[in-house]
């Protein structure tokens, strides 16, 4: 724990947290830009000389503890490291922000990424039939080494974004898409970035016709550190490295006072793309820190948490919070202490504050670190005024010390006035503990901390309206535990399913859908009792279940099942592994759907039930 968050915490069990809101009364400072390039080249210059020792000392250390170790090939070590639609497929965290998925809706048509492949699904005439199918990636293009998980449409533009270790960058695929749901591909571009992969979180955002990506780029101080700058190039057939364009200046580059220790040098890159041109136009914004990070995406800004990780713990971690607006602004920030869990540990309220629920030895959300955090966990809430140049820090007055959760795979959310956390096993095998505590509290105010008995974990908290549903296992069954979000939290009812546990873990997993202010439809994958999270990877789920919410009382609709896939090949030539997850429940104008591999499937709710009304199995031929 460091001494920071040590400090804040027991200032806050002494006096209490501070909850006043401050006045703003003068602008407040930004981050410092580099004023020239030539200013930027002395800056990383002065600081590889500075840095020299210790990156000469740490290879020694390296060299005497492992002299025969091989050092790893890029792509191991990127794996160790609009307004929205009126009806909405997509689970996002915040309203009028959608973010990159594997399935979205235009016109009548589902657009459906699978596989790297794009499909097209008709919904038109009450019907259900396949119309189009296209690679995901453009003509010329060797997909080798290249996953395109994350798609979003604006108008009638189609966007496939994608990670290529074959060409080190973020790839952006274009496609239109008339009336009819065919296909046809636009352009391609390449943005310079590491790898963005999370197993919570997702690289892409929509707001109107702005597309916003949050990339790391790793800096290496002992080469050519603008070979990694934020770039960008339009792809040909024999497009080279010479066609990357800069689209961050070094007035665009940003610093803090902090000092900059070791070889994890990182420019944590907001870049801001325009889709309502013909050619696509982006502009980025980079701030230079430590490596580890978390990142959420409010209505108007970017937020970055970063954290050199491999002090975390130790007296000397520290922890900073950048603001970057994605309308142009100069970036703010805050030092801070400890590490948020994932992007759900953060909100941007309404009332002009910055809320996280914060642990003291977190790991972040690069690949799966978000799986795992540890030591004490606190409520940081500050006001937004307080951000500034960065010299600032967070007193400890805007800390509240919370109850930890006793176990590593935590799960957390705002929902309303209230923040919900707990743990459970999420990717890992579903355990026989039979006591778990799901903790509640009212984020604005300094009330106490409710802690509620659960029988199973807490794998999953999502939003029913203004109150909350907690899904998790124990052992070979599958609950649904209903949260009823009044003045205190309580647990009105809890529903469930023998022999059962989550098919999908990420967060479009799950949709709900409101039919009155206290009624709606709840709709998850679902699969045989007992199988671990990470076997998602390699098989599909086994149905989508539905329930109906009644007051806080969860009964049982039924489900839609999948058939079982045909041994047939489908060819597949890249992201053949499903990172983000291949079922979803599906509601759209009055229709409910089950999307299972390449199977969608249509129900019907009557009666108290759901049935099967058709299919269409949209796979390659």
């Amino acid at each position: 724990m460091s001494t920071l968050l040590r400090l804040c915490l027991a200032v806050v069990v002494a006096v209490g947290p501070c909850f006043a809101h401050a006045v703003e009364t003068a602008p407040r400072p930004t981050l410092a830009s580099f004023k020239s390039e030539a200013e930027l080249k002395t800056w990383l210059e002065d600081l590889r000389k500075r840095l020299e020792p210790v990156r000469r000392k740490e290879e020694h250390l390296a060299f005497k503890s492992a002299p025969m170790a091989a050092p790893a090939s890029p792509a191991a070590q990127g794996m160790a490291d609009g307004k929205l639609a009126a009806e909405s497929i997509t689970n996002v965290q915040t309203a009028g922000v959608d973010e990159g998925g594997n399935v979205k809706v235009h016109g009548d048509h589902f657009v459906i990424l699978r596989r790297g492949r794009l499909f097209t699904v008709s919904l038109e005439g009450n019907g259900l039939s396949s119309v189009s199918m296209a690679d995901a990636f453009g003509p010329g293009i060797d997909p080798g080494g290249a996953w395109y998980d994350e798609m979003l449409i604006a108008g009638d533009t189609i966007v496939v974004i994608g990670y290529s270790y074959q060409r080190g960058g973020t790839e952006v695929g274009l496609f239109a898409i008339d009336r009819a749901g065919m296909l046809a591909h636009r352009g391609t571009y390449h943005l310079r970035s590491n790898d963005y992969y999370s197993s919570r979180n997702y690289a892409s955002r929509l707001v109107g016709n702005k597309l916003i990506f949050y990339t790391p780029l790793y800096l290496n101080l002992w080469g050519d550190p603008f070979a990694s700058f934020p770039a960008m190039r339009k792809w040909r057939g024999d497009a080279t490295d010479r066609e990357f364009q800069r689209i961050a200046p070094a007035t665009r580059i940003y610093r803090t006072d902090d000092a900059i220790e070791g070889n994890g040098l990182t420019l944590h890159t907001v870049t801001v793309c325009d889709l309502a041109k013909r050619e696509m136009e982006c502009e980025a914004t980079g701030v230079l820190g430590p490596a580890g990070r978390v990142f959420y995406v409010s209505a108007g800004s970017v937020y970055v948490w970063t954290t050199d990780y491999r002090r975390a713990g130790s007296d000397r971690a520290q922890s900073g919070i950048f603001r970057i607006p994605f309308e142009g602004g100069a970036p703010t920030a805050l030092k801070v202490s400890g590490s948020p869990v994932d992007q759900f540990s953060f909100l941007e309220s309404e009332d002009g504050h910055l809320n996280v629920l914060v642990r003291s030895r977190g790991r972040g959300e690069a690949m799966w670190s978000a799986e795992s955090s540890a030591g004490d966990t606190a409520l940081l809430r500050v006001p937004l005024s307080l951000f500034g140049d960065g010299r600032e820090s967070a007193s400890a007055a805007h800390y509240r010390r919370l109850p930890s959760p006793r176990g590593y795979a935590v799960q957390n959310r705002f929902v309303g006035p209230f923040l919900l956390y707990g743990s459970g096993t999420t990717w890992g095998t579903p355990n026989d503990q039979r006591f778990n505590a799901l903790h509640a509290l009212r984020w604005a105010e300094a009330g106490t901390v409710q802690t509620l008995a659960l029988p199973h974990g807490v794998d999953r908290i999502e939003a029913l309206g203004r109150h909350a549903v907690i899904v998790g296992t124990s052992g070979k069954d599958l609950y649904f535990s209903s949260v009823r979000l009044e003045r205190e939290a309580s647990l009105p009812h809890r529903y469930t399913l023998e022999n059962a546990a989550q098919g999908e873990t990420r967060s479009h997993g799950f949709f709900y859908r409101p039919e009155s202010e206290e009624s709606g439809v709840v709709g998850l994958p679902i699969v045989g009792g007992g199988r671990p999270g990470y076997h998602q990877l390699s098989q599909g789920s086994a149905a989508v279940l539905f329930l109906r919410n009644d007051a806080l009382y969860l009964g049982e609709l039924g489900t839609l099942e999948a058939k079982r896939e045909s041994q047939r090949s489908d060819n597949c030539r890249a992201s053949c592994v499903d990172w983000y997850g291949n079922a979803r429940p599906l509601f759209l104008k009055h229709r409910v759907f089950a999307l299972m591999g390449y199977e969608l499937v249509e129900g019907r709710l009557a009666q108290g039930g759901i049935s099967e009304v058709r299919r269409v199995n949209f796979g390659p031929v």
